[in-house]
This record gives C-alpha cells, structure tokens and sequence, in this order.
C-alpha cells in the first residue's frame, strides 16, 4: 500500500553550501580591505659603522649612557635617576659639546627604561644623529 502524500521516487536532498562559501569569502576580503594598519612607532637606532681604523686621539671622549639590566640609568658609570637624565646630559654637553652620547643597553634591560633615558637625553636637545644605541 502507498502512503498518502509521499511519492513513490522520493530523491534525497542535498545541501549545497555553495553560497555560504561566496559570503564568507566576500567578508573576508572585505574585512582584510577595510582593516587598518597601524604603525607602531619606536626608537631609531644609528648603529655605529663598523670600522678597522683605531679611533682619533684627539676626539672629545663621548658621553656614555648605560641602561643595566636592574634598569638602572649610569651616565659616565655614576648612577643617575630617570628625571636627572636631562639636566645631567645638558651639563656635560655644555662642558664638551663636541662629544657624542653613546647608549648602551643591556639586553636584559627593560624598555620602560631605555624610554626613560633617551627621553632624558633628547629634552637635553641633544641632536638624535648623535644618540648611538648599542647592546653591552
């Protein structure tokens, strides 16, 4: 005997999921088009060029920052704190104002402090060719 309102040759259906993948693609695309980059921005570095002549004798001696890994500041190896940065850099620039400032940063040093000290050293309006960092 027949059922009642169901054919004989019933096919099974499928779900075509063709369209969905359409969408998400599309949004995807979307979304990568529409995304905003942003730029971080951060510290520039001048490593200094490497060179196999000795140094000049006559070079006025560079200041020398270091940042250690206790983040403590030393300027010409005396500790200094991060607001005495400034006026400590200005009062040797003026004694010397041919020398560079040389920072030297350990690599187990935290950021907080690498900032805190070339902050110190640029509102001393020492000019930013003149900052070197190096590691060590």
């Amino acid at each position: 005997m027949k059922r009642l309102g169901k054919a004989v040759n019933e096919e099974e259906t499928d779900i075509d999921i063709t369209p969905m993948l359409d969408v998400v693609f599309i949004m995807l695309i979307f979304f990568i088009v529409t995304a905003s980059f942003i730029k971080e921005s951060g510290i520039g570095l001048n490593n200094p060029p490497a060179s196999n002549e000795p140094p000049d004798i006559n070079a006025p001696k560079p200041i020398v920052v270091k940042v250690t890994d206790l983040n403590e500041i030393k300027i010409q190896d005396r500790i200094v704190d991060a607001r005495a940065v400034k006026p400590t850099i200005t009062r040797l620039k003026a004694e010397s104002p041919e020398s560079s400032v040389i920072v030297k940063v350990d690599p187990k040093a935290k950021t907080g402090a690498v900032i805190k000290a070339v902050d110190g050293i640029r509102q001393a309006k020492v000019m930013l060719p003149s900052v070197t960092l190096s590691s060590g």
